[in-house]
């Protein structure tokens, strides 16, 4: 699968159903020494509706991504075990 083709796809979150965004609107954490990619980084849903804050990001390691289908990206991310503070940028 081509870089690009993973744009338009939605991020799921397997433990929970929740939706946590489209990987279009994320940015990618890459080990600049291997160029493997460590992290995905989903803006927070919850800060869409305030303006002017600085967005917080949830980090959701690259070992949690289970499937990339055609429409979307699976992930496996239970919030009790990793928690929310640490999580967020």
């Amino acid at each position: 699968m081509k870089f690009g083709e993973l744009g338009g796809k939605e991020i799921v979150n397997l433990s929970d159903g929740c939706r946590l965004g489209m990987l279009a609107e994320s940015d990618l954490l890459i080990d600049e020494k291997t160029g493997k990619i460590k992290a995905l980084l989903v803006p927070d849903m919850k800060s869409h509706f305030s303006i002017f804050s600085e967005k917080d990001f949830l980090e959701i390691p690259w070992e949690c991504v289970k499937k990339i289908g055609s429409d979307m990206i699976i992930i496996e991310l239970d919030r009790d075990q990793y928690g929310n503070s640490g999580l967020y940028l």
